[in-house]
């Protein structure tokens, strides 16, 4: 396999919100953050066109970018404040404090920004250079660990493009959060420090918002103290062999797909009661995930029998619904953790499709009436359905509007999800030049890559 593309460090930065702009302010976490404390970062790469020599970058535009990362961290001060976890029965929580930043690494490579944007299968390493690394943490002498929770990574292309490497922690924020931030900086770079698109929406930090009437809080931080008291650090050495063996790759489901799509499940599951739910994401949803699962272990014929049951994970937004009223503003986790399920005959069946449309669709419309419904098994299904190696699990959603996220060069040109290489993931996001469509992004080994390709393109052709 190709070799990872060389970086040259440039500057090494440390981003705060202005001298005494955001006071010592302590945030609880709730039910809705604390599953995430189990999550390893989140990795997202943002590339853009920007033909300028790196001398321009560093001088120009650089001293604007960072003054309007720390006016947009003043706003959005939890990304620059630390996770604090205490020794039970203390509870985990994040702390802010006068001093505390966002590393900010300036880099330079001189290799092919082309390759990298490209939607074709291609090694995996060559996305991580440019992925942020966030600080290690530190443990206190009373067994405290306090944890770093953003770290950035602008790395420039010489007279061809730019990168944005942002990794963050999932406790800190959930995707509406975390782009809401991006694309407040983006609008005050863009705009000279206009903070007009920040008075329209500004975050709200108020946790006391969520109501927690099910008693969640208490069954998921026994559950976290349990995993905290056998916290290990992430295997180098084993990633880095997760990733010697694997391509990662781009497809896009265009609107006409989607919407033959649509209208194949209309028209031939005319024998239930009641009307399936087939919206972009069910739809999209149950067609990758048929395809992954006939793409593995030598095809279609060796689940023939195979009553095993294969999981499908998804997050629902739970702001703005009648149970939460909750507003769309609001800074940190809102999610609701969906599983479905059918055994591997099922997926591989005529009516595969059919089946898995069914099943995510129901549970996307048993979230209008209780979104936390089943919520207290969220961190013991996970554990218990993630070891047996049988779930897809989704990243992204086609709803952020990631391709709006304009620094004034542009729409984006690619953006990744970089953990799915070692989680396994599929990354969901919207098609940057067709509305309607879906971006799917990947990560497998060459030779099932090969196999998923020939059978999604197959599918395709059917529609």
């Amino acid at each position: 396999m190709a070799q990872p593309y060389r970086v040259v460090v440039l500057e090494q930065n440390q981003v705060a919100p202005p001298p005494n702009s955001v006071p010592t302010t302590s945030l609880p976490l709730t039910f809705f953050d604390i599953p995430w404390l189990l999550c390893p970062p989140m990795q997202r790469l943002f590339f853009y066109d920007l033909p300028q020599p790196t001398n321009h970058f560093v001088q120009v535009i650089l001293p604007s970018l960072k003054h309007s990362l720390s006016i947009t961290l003043q706003h959005f001060f939890p990304f620059a404040a630390d996770l604090i976890c205490p020794p039970q029965p203390l509870k985990p929580h994040l702390l802010y404090a006068e001093g505390n930043s966002v590393p900010l690494t300036i880099a330079e490579c001189a290799d092919d920004f082309r390759q990298l944007i490209a939607n074709c299968p291609r090694d995996v390493r060559e996305l991580h250079p440019f992925v942020a690394q966030l600080p290690p943490a530190r443990v206190s002498s009373d067994n405290t660990r306090v944890i770093p929770l953003m770290s950035m990574q602008v790395t420039v292309f010489p007279n061809k493009g730019i990168c944005i490497g942002i990794t963050f922690c999932h406790v800190t924020a959930d995707g509406r959060a975390f782009h809401h931030f991006i694309k407040s900086w983006a609008s005050i770079f863009r705009s000279r420090g206009d903070l007009t698109f920040l008075a329209t929406s500004p975050p709200l930090h108020e946790k006391a918002v969520i109501k927690d009437l099910n008693g969640l809080e208490p069954i998921f931080l026994e559950e976290w103290w349990k995993w905290a008291s056998t916290w290990k650090e992430e295997d180098s050495v084993l990633i880095h062999d997760i990733l010697a063996n694997k391509v990662r790759a781009t497809f896009v489901l265009g609107r006409a797909h989607i919407e033959n799509l649509k209208h194949r499940v209309t028209s031939e599951c005319t024998t239930d009661l009641k009307p399936l739910h087939t919206s972009t994401f069910v739809v999209a949803c149950a067609l990758i995930w048929v395809c992954l699962i006939k793409s593995q272990n030598g095809g279609v014929s060796n689940f023939a029998n195979n009553d095993k049951l294969y999981y499908f994970n998804f997050v629902a937004d739970c702001r703005n619904r009648v149970e939460f009223p909750i507003p769309s503003t609001y800074f940190g986790n809102c999610l609701a953790i969906c599983f479905v399920s059918l055994a591997g005959s099922e997926l591989v069946g005529e009516t595969g499709f059919f089946k898995a449309v069914k099943v995510i669709g129901d549970r996307v419309s048993e979230l209008e009436s209780g979104a936390l419904r089943g919520a207290e098994r969220w961190l013991l299904d996970w554990k218990e359905i993630s070891e047996l190696g049988r779930l897809v699990t989704v990243a992204g959603s086609p709803r952020l509007g990631i391709y709006d996220t304009d620094f004034g060069w542009g729409r984006p040109k690619k953006s990744e999800v970089v953990q799915i290489d070692v989680s396994g993931a599929i990354s969901l996001a919207e098609c940057r030049d067709e509305d309607g469509a879906i971006e799917v992004g990947l990560s497998l080994s060459r030779t099932r890559m090969n196999s998923f390709n020939a059978i999604f393109e197959q599918s395709l052709k059917l529609l």
